[in-house]
């Protein structure tokens, strides 16, 4: 009965890190968490990410997501240049610093 207690730690240690590892895995926030988190002004809007995202890179906007990594919720934008380029910016949402520039 003394190996009982070590394998309730062992157990919960294994379901932390199997947790931990689907938080940092690019979760996408729910609809009212992202409602709430807006409502705190702890991310920006949409429509300053959007701004933010053509100063840094002139295209049409063809995709938008939110979403977690590491920690840290990011705004996802993907945008077409005028040479049909596509280009992906991510972008902090609670300061909207950006964070990665990629041309596909």
């Amino acid at each position: 009965m003394k190996f009982l207690p070590h394998l309730f730690i062992v157990g919960g240690l294994a379901c932390s890190v199997s947790f931990a590892l689907t938080a940092v895995a690019g979760e996408r926030p729910r609809v009212e968490e992202v409602r709430q988190l807006r409502e705190a002004g702890k991310i920006l809007p949409a429509e300053e990410i959007l701004m933010r995202s053509r100063k840094a890179q002139p295209g049409q906007v063809v995709g938008l997501e939110l979403e977690r990594e590491h920690g840290r919720l990011v705004y996802e934008v993907r945008l077409i240049d005028n040479a049909n380029k596509v280009h992906k910016l991510e972008l902090d949402a609670a300061t909207g610093a950006v964070l990665r520039h990629r041309e596909k």
